[in-house]
């Protein structure tokens, strides 16, 4: 399905998509951020131009899907919610040091302040509300919400938009309703931006900030790539009568799509735990495969920078 601007029926909700840039293709690796500050300014201007429409009415085969349904929306909710609070936060203490880079973190943080925009009418379409976050979630956020080293925000985000967006390719296997469709392809489209331009963010902190921690940095990676592969175990309680997926798919998804995001990146030198690899079977020519299925690239964020033209896949 590809999210495409339309005339607004009577019942939708604004949501955003774009003309076609001008773009130059590359298999490059690094980019500057002025060329991600371009690209952002141009998704910017752009973000009034496409509609989620809530046109149709949803219904549900029992109330225990949709109460499934709320939960795994009010996730999305709080991932975005987050991600804007932080991204916001560091653009602030970037204005002075680097206003291209603040800039570009702002516009970011934006287009997640978006997508709480729309999922809060998407979840009142839906018949819930905002909810308080489960336990699970909530200390996920909470410990989030203490990190203060730029570094380890811009990691634990890309980790968090990584897994989210393996969720949503994964649901719309069984996703039937055409609103339900769009906001998944929505969330999952922009998603194929955001990951690559979080990886830039973290290059440009260890670029200006040496004294960075790289030991640190991994140990992040490992605990926080065990987590969230322990987390689809609490998951599947509260949304797999929605989404249908089983512990065993979701935590492989998981677990490969998180080992990809670094294999082809070696200046971060950042590998999935041992432990994950032994559990999952992953030795390097898996993970070879496993890092086609990833796209960090800023050829894959070049190509998502239209979101007109992306087309989002089922996982």
């Amino acid at each position: 399905m590809t999210a495409e601007a339309m005339t607004p029926p009577a019942g939708a909700a604004r949501a955003s998509s774009s003309r076609t840039p001008s773009r130059r293709r590359t298999h490059a690796t690094h980019r500057p951020t002025s060329w991600w500050l371009d690209k952002l300014r141009y998704r910017a201007s752009t973000m009034d131009e496409e509609y989620l429409d809530l046109s149709e009415p949803i219904s549900f085969a029992s109330e225990v899907e949709r109460d499934a349904a709320i939960r795994f929306f009010n996730a999305a909710y709080r991932a975005e919610e987050s991600g804007l609070r932080q991204a916001h936060e560091l653009a602030d203490e970037m204005a002075a040091l680097d206003p291209e880079l603040a800039e570009a973190l702002k516009l970011y943080g934006d287009e997640e302040g978006w997508h709480r925009e729309l999922l809060t009418e998407f979840i009142d379409y839906l018949g819930g509300e905002i909810r308080p976050m489960g336990t699970v979630t909530g200390t996920f956020y909470r410990l989030y919400g203490r990190a203060r080293r730029m570094e380890t925000i811009m990691l634990t985000n890309l980790m968090f938009e990584t897994i989210g967006s393996t969720t949503y390719r994964m649901t719309l296997r069984h996703a039937k309703h055409p609103a339900v469709r769009q906001m998944l392809t929505i969330l999952t489209r922009d998603e194929a931006f955001h990951v690559p331009l979080n990886v830039h963010f973290i290059r440009e902190v260890l670029r200006r900030k040496p004294d960075v921690s790289r030991r640190r940095m991994k140990a992040i990676y490992s605990l926080l790539f065990l987590a969230l592969v322990a987390s689809t175990i609490a998951s599947r309680r509260r949304a797999q009568a929605f989404d249908n997926l089983s512990v065993a798919e979701l935590s492989r998804a998981y677990a490969e799509q998180l080992a990809g995001l670094f294999n082809h990146e070696s200046d971060l030198d950042m590998k999935p735990p041992w432990i994950i690899r032994r559990i999952f079977g992953m030795d390097d020519e898996a993970l070879s495969a496993i890092t086609n299925k990833v796209a960090v690239s800023v050829a894959a964020a070049e190509a998502s920078v239209d979101r007109r033209q992306v087309d989002v896949t089922a996982l």
